[in-house]
């Protein structure tokens, strides 16, 4: 299983990466590489030219991960002190760190993600890393009143303990591989669980070279084990798996909804972050020089393949013309190409499958006549590129509004009125509630407006403003729970209260 000669567009591979194509990709279980029950390929979406082949895994390879990680939970990983678990964890931020062209070059080649995007997300791993790290020391209970009847007769102490959920299943996707294991794994192992990463079989690359780096950090074997495989074997047997007792998951929400009944068996404890389809609302007042590049990278960020992507626009009608044509001209002048090029800011869509689908709602929406403001071709090239698309004249009922894209696809509607419960009821008039954001001067009108839209994560002249510490998830049908931030954490995390008589 040897890679394959390919060339990116005249940009040269860093030696590393160069020679991490060339391994054989196995499977991390039990503190260990071994062989998989078949192997997939790995293409760069840029180019479409295989990039090497990897071990994937089905439901033995997830039963002996699974096993693993409980043996590690229950022997040295969590008889480890508190300082242990802090230092190792801080050990492996600096593993990362020293390694962080190779986890940024993977993430380009693998995933299509522009340079200034990956090497963000690969300096956002390592400092996550040592946020949770930190917070291993602040993991504590509390003491509290104890029973009525038990103090009435003696005296009784009752406190609380955080202990760790057990072995957790995480499901990566194919967006943003790296940063989102990360995102998953840092809080697992500082709330002292044992994991089993599932990362997508389209973009497995940087979390395989991250499996490495656990074992160099030198975190005990069965801690972490990664099985590469399909949704449909690998994913659906981690759900269904008696032994583990929690899984997180991202990606879709259809998915998100087959991950829920497979874990019905143990009625483990399921974590989702799934769709989204952000409003933004543009008022008369926004400050266009702030708000057009703001909403173009709100939908155009990472090819527009994120969930919190802003592609609902409603845009005031006093300043819709001037903000069409500034976001017009701010799509046409960005510029597509292979992530290694330090002036690409747009890189490809991560399949022909998903190309295809994306040009299907471009299509679609030419053919309802809606007006083309920029874009809405898939370049003559290799790869799967296709150019920042702007629509107006959209309305809620159109599917362009309704449902993800994922994609580089923006809707925009018109609004006439200046009342914020109308506003909103335009914005929540969608299954999902993942993010979205509000252009205005007025800060008044920006925090009342804010209250009434019905996402997990709203911001005010900016879009998608996540960070290490922020809570980050969905209402409605944009998931179960938060990531990030102390939230993050508690979601691995069991709440036990003891009572003593005294």
């Amino acid at each position: 299983m040897t890679s394959v000669p390919v060339p990116f567009d005249g940009h040269a591979l860093s030696p590393e990466t160069t020679a991490f194509l060339g391994q054989t990709h196995r499977l991390l279980i039990n503190g260990e590489w071994v062989d998989g029950s078949g192997d997939m390929e790995t293409r760069d979406p840029a180019t479409g030219l295989a990039l090497t082949r990897f071990h994937i895994g089905g439901v033995a390879e997830v039963d002996h991960a699974v096993k693993a990680a409980r043996a590690a939970f229950e022997g040295p990983w969590g008889r480890m002190t508190v300082a242990d678990r802090t230092a190792m964890l801080h050990k492996l931020a600096r593993v990362m760190d020293a390694n962080a062209t190779l986890l940024t070059e993977l993430d380009i080649i693998d995933n299509g993600m522009p340079r200034f995007i990956a090497g963000l997300t690969t300096a956002n791993c390592v400092e996550m890393i040592d946020y949770y790290a930190g917070a291993v020391m602040r993991i504590e209970g509390t003491t509290i009143a104890p029973p009525r009847h038990i103090a009435a007769e003696t005296e009784a102490l009752t406190y609380t303990l955080r202990e760790p959920v057990g072995v957790a299943a995480q499901i990566v996707p194919w967006n943003v591989p790296l940063s989102t294991a990360i995102l998953k794994l840092a809080p697992a192992l500082a709330a002292g669980c044992t994991v089993i990463v599932k990362p997508s079989e389209e973009t497995p690359l940087s979390v395989l070279a991250l499996g490495q780096m656990i074992l160099d950090a030198g975190l005990p074997a069965g801690v972490v084990n990664i099985i590469n495989g399909v949704g449909a074997q690998a994913g659906q047997a981690l759900a269904e798996h008696p032994g583990v007792d929690k899984i997180s998951f991202t990606g879709s929400t259809a998915t998100g909804k087959r991950i829920i009944q497979a874990a019905l068996g143990n009625l483990k404890k399921v974590s989702l972050e799934l769709g989204g389809k952000s409003p933004v609302v543009v008022m008369p007042d926004a400050d266009l020089s702030i708000a057009i590049p703001g909403v173009a990278l709100a939908t155009f960020f990472l090819q527009g393949q994120n969930c919190m992507a802003g592609t609902r626009i409603f845009a005031h009608a006093a300043i819709h013309d001037e903000l069409m044509e500034g976001l017009a001209a701010f799509a046409g002048g960005m510029t597509l190409g292979h992530g290694l090029d330090p002036a690409t800011v747009q890189g490809p869509m991560i399949s022909d499958a998903h190309s295809a689908k994306v040009m299907g709602y471009i299509d679609g929406a030419k053919a309802q006549g809606l007006t083309l403001v920029a874009g809405g071709q898939k370049l003559d090239r290799p790869g799967n590129f296709i150019q920042p698309t702007i629509f107006t004249g959209c309305d809620n009922a159109m599917p362009i509004m309704r449902e993800e894209i994922f994609g580089p696809v923006m809707a925009v509607q018109k609004i006439e009125t200046d009342d914020l419960d109308a506003i909103a009821a335009l914005a929540n008039d969608t299954p999902y509630g993942l993010s979205g954001s509000v252009w205005t001067r007025d800060l008044s009108t920006a925090h009342r407006l804010v209250k009434r839209i019905r996402s997990g994560h709203v911001s005010i002249n900016c879009h998608g403003a996540v960070g290490t510490n922020i809570p980050f998830g969905g209402y409605g049908q944009s998931g179960w729970g938060r990531e990030f931030g102390q939230e993050g954490l508690d979601a691995y995390l069991e709440t036990k209260a003891v009572t003593a008589r005294l």
